[in-house]
């Protein structure tokens, strides 16, 4: 159960587990027995913004129950128009969630960086074949890891956070800061998984160099690039990086029961912390551990899904679903290597699930999930925080915002719904 408790805090923890889930079992793209109860009006006409916005209400409202849910904050826009916006439930106990309040956000920081990277593609300053040994000569195999495989995943570079020595460091103090030699060190203490290339693995490790790479690109800090090549682009105008744990008012608290194991907590017995003030540094690039607000969500997943920032090709090149039906299952790379399928496979910082370009962190207690379809100009954000009976006695929970993102992508797009995983994480600890 080493990763399995160690992947609860990977960014991309609960599509991963979404994917490995349609890699054993298949998915569909129909609507399932339980989406069809929670969206059931799905194939009605939607006759007023109103009549939407309660549907989508009543949905969030079965899953806050159903998966255990302490709050919920959820945007919908259609093209320009704002379908809804709404928060659920509580942040702390006695204060209500709003739709104003800040959060983590994890591996959306990822887009941002690939946009990046393809920016200074467009500009003609790098190319996405161009080997790493450039910058980084002394990590292995840098003479055939390109940028694009930092991007997509296929380095073979191992993730530091699968590490038992980083897990057992990280739960014994979630607020201390990793820094970037120390994650590397974590990293490379380990073989590579592959050969630069042939096979995809999830990896925190990637964006951790990419990040570092294009900051020597740049010639700046990478939080100082993004804001202005990227987040001040797109028109985000409350997502912003910390060096620290810092969250800005108001904030959404979140609670996590993750270092449950490592902590050697009896089955059955109550486990349960408040999560907010876990250091998040360590999981993307030196300059990207942001918060972000359910509008800048929405908005990165309009900039994002439409290409907003980038050329033609280099827009196809992040979000074409270039990846689909590589990769295998292989020994000592489990579960991270697996054959990329239609309801999981990763673009450039991006992954694709059926027709939607999507991200999904699961970090310190936050699940949150930005998504776009292309063909309906649908944009979806939603961030959730967990109740104690959300997660099982390995200290593991579905990252239901995604969940949620399927059933209201189910509602509002019944033609070209999400794909739906067929198993589920189960809750509770019993």
């Amino acid at each position: 159960m080493k990763i399995q408790s160690s992947a609860v805090r990977l960014f991309t923890a609960g599509l991963l587990a979404f994917a490995l889930a349609v890699a054993a079992s298949g998915c569909t793209s129909e609507t399932t027995p339980k989406q069809a109860d929670a969206t059931k009006t799905a194939s009605q006409p939607v006759a007023s913004e109103s009549t939407q916005g309660k549907a989508i209400a009543a949905i969030v409202r079965k899953a806050m129950d159903t998966y255990q849910l302490r709050a919920a904050i959820v945007r919908v826009t259609k093209g320009d128009k704002v379908v809804t916006t709404q928060a659920f439930g509580n942040s702390m106990d006695g204060l209500p969630a709003s739709t104003d309040m800040n959060f983590r956000n994890g591996a959306v920081a990822f887009a941002y960086v690939s946009t990046l990277l393809l920016t200074y593609v467009d500009q003609h300053k790098v190319k996405l074949d161009d080997t790493i040994n450039k910058w980084l000569p002394e990590l292995p195999e840098s003479d055939k890891v390109t940028l694009k495989m930092l991007a997509n995943q296929t380095s073979g570079y191992p993730d530091f956070e699968t590490d038992d020595g980083w897990t057992a460091a990280f739960n014994t103090n979630p607020f201390q800061i990793f820094t970037y030699d120390q994650r590397i060190k974590y990293a490379f203490d380990r073989p590579m998984q592959f050969a630069p290339g042939t096979n995809w693995s999830y990896a925190h490790t990637n964006f951790m160099i990419l990040g570092k790479i294009l900051s020597m690109v740049g010639k700046a800090p990478l939080d100082k690039l993004l804001k202005k090549n990227v987040l001040d682009p797109m028109g985000l105008t409350h997502t912003a990086a910390f060096s620290s744990a810092y969250i800005p008012d108001p904030v959404l608290h979140s609670y996590s029961a993750e270092r449950r194991v490592q902590l050697k907590i009896p089955d059955g017995s109550p486990f349960y912390e408040e999560a907010t003030s876990f250091n998040p540094v360590w999981g993307n690039p030196d300059g990207a551990a942001e918060t972000t607000t359910i509008t800048d969500l929405t908005t990165t997943a309009q900039a994002v899904g439409t290409g907003k920032l980038l050329s033609k090709s280099s827009f196809h090149a992040m979000t074409d679903p270039n990846l689909l039906g590589f990769g295998q299952k292989q020994d000592g790379c489990l579960p991270s290597c697996f054959t990329q399928v239609d309801g999981y496979n990763y673009g450039l910082g991006i992954v694709r699930s059926g027709s939607w370009i999507t991200q999904n962190p699961l970090v310190g207690g936050y699940g949150a999930t930005e998504a776009y379809l292309p063909s309906q100009k649908v944009s979806i954000a939603v961030v959730t925080t967990f109740k104690e009976g959300a997660f099982n006695c390995q200290g593991v929970q579905a990252n239901s915002s995604d969940i949620l993102f399927r059933l209201i992508g189910a509602y509002t797009s019944p033609q070209d719904a999400p794909p739906m995983p067929k198993t589920q994480a189960p809750t509770g600890c019993h």
